[in-house]
């Protein structure tokens, strides 16, 4: 195990024991946290609470719900080592952050980790088909398996529940499997098979918000 694939399995084991500190603060303050770093739709003085919502929940029940896949997809991402961890989640809070502060009524404010859950999603299940890769198609299969009907998420279903989060965090998730750089393989390809002598070895082959609070 590569020390950067250490190191972003223990930032997922970090933020998640965050999101739970929090909580408890947030519980023993009457919910003065959310009121201050929740997501605030169309309003501008709050534009960085895109990258603190994620860590504020309705409630413990709201937590519990998230935390499992949320250590479970963000390990499965961290596969591929910090940075790749660290760019997916950026990318996951802004796309799911923007998606939330656009399409919620206005003055929704909106907090949890499911929109990071749905963009985790995303990312594992297009990275098996971007990379093809075994190990990548491996995790695709069974994120499928364990969490594909976490896709009906994106849609709007009940009240309390932010689909905006979903959605436009599946779409993050998505966007980050595509755009960040393919992981390169270091096995090299024998010689011969119409290669000429002496031309050296070849190249080688190659995770809402999800609870609006009124």
């Amino acid at each position: 195990m590569t020390h950067s694939r250490t190191v972003g399995f223990l930032t997922v084991a970090a933020m998640l024991a965050a999101m739970w500190v929090f909580e408890i603060v947030d519980t023993v303050l009457g919910g003065a946290l959310d009121t201050v770093f929740g997501l605030r739709s169309w309003t501008f003085d709050n534009a960085w609470s895109v990258l603190t919502a994620p860590f504020m929940h309705a409630g413990f029940a709201h937590l519990i719900s998230n935390s499992i896949p949320f250590l479970v997809l963000g390990a499965l991402v961290a596969i591929g080592g910090l940075g790749r961890f660290a760019w997916t989640t950026l990318i996951v809070m802004a796309a799911s952050g923007i998606g939330v502060w656009l399409l919620s009524p206005q003055d929704t404010l909106t907090v949890g980790a499911s929109g990071l859950v749905f963009g985790y999603f995303g990312y594992t299940v297009l990275r098996g088909i971007v990379e093809r890769r075994t190990v990548d198609i491996v995790i695709m299969i069974c994120v499928v398996l364990f969490y594909g009907t976490l896709i009906f998420g994106v849609l709007p279903q009940q009240t309390g529940i932010s689909w905006q989060a979903h959605l436009f965090g599946f779409l993050g998730g998505l966007l980050a499997a595509y755009f960040l750089p393919r992981r390169q393989s270091r096995r090299e390809l024998n010689g011969g098979y119409g290669r000429r002598p002496g031309s050296g070895p070849g190249p080688g082959g190659y995770g809402g918000y999800g609870a609006p609070l009124r």
